[in-house]
């Protein structure tokens, strides 16, 4: 089983939710997983163009790291975001991230797998980024199992104060992905995605290409 760590704080090891996620992947890693860290700052990934070539062919025309992390997501089976909260929302790399993602949205790639976020913040609203970035799972057809947001800025000790409950949030995605626990309400809104982007790309087969031609080899278009 293999959990994916992605953290976009501009302050590499002084990062304060690259601690949080650290705690999440310790309590994967010890159910069993093999995880892996990404520094989202250490990836060179360029601002969608809202070209379309995604949609029409499965790939991009911009050359950087985006493909590659997007292969090391496909290859895992549980995706940890963390980020800090830069006015109400993630920092610049994240979003670029992903805006990157539209055809892996469209194609719903991403179903079957499990996620959760976590954030700090300076005051507050780290919840609000948790929830912004755990919705965004939920579009790629990611399972969320739940996020963790703390304010560190008046409250220095609260962050290791949060690191047990960060290690039970990464236990909690180890055992989701066992199917230790489930999620049927969540299930039902894949479903109900996964129809909806079927019915769009059959509704424009030649603007959609590569989308229509994916959910043919998914079983989902006869």
């Amino acid at each position: 089983m293999k959990i994916l760590g992605i953290n976009a704080s501009p302050r590499g090891n002084e990062s304060k939710t690259l601690q949080l996620v650290k705690s999440v992947l310790k309590g994967a890693e010890s159910e069993g997983a093999d995880v892996e860290l990404i520094d989202l700052y250490k990836l060179r990934i360029e601002y969608c163009t809202g070209c379309g070539a995604c949609y029409a062919t499965g790939e991009c025309p911009q050359i950087d790291d985006f493909e590659e992390l997007l292969d090391r997501i496909l290859n895992s089976d549980g995706i940890v975001f963390g980020a800090p909260n830069y006015i109400n929302s993630v920092p610049a790399p994240m979003k670029a991230f992903f805006d990157r993602l539209s055809d892996a949205i469209h194609c719903q790639m991403l179903t079957g797998k499990f996620g959760c976020s976590v954030s700090t913040a300076g005051g507050g609203k780290a919840d609000v980024v948790v929830e912004y970035m755990n919705s965004v799972l939920m579009t790629l057809g990611v399972t969320v199992v739940g996020g963790l947001g703390v304010a560190v800025g008046m409250y220095p000790s609260a962050l290791e104060q949060a690191a047990g409950n960060a290690e039970e949030l990464g236990k909690k995605l180890v055992k989701s992905i066992r199917g230790e626990v489930e999620y049927p309400d969540q299930d039902e809104m894949h479903r109900q995605t996964t129809e909806y982007f079927c019915q769009l790309v059959k509704s424009d087969k030649d603007r959609f290409a590569h989308d229509y031609d994916w959910y043919v080899r998914m079983g989902l278009i006869k």
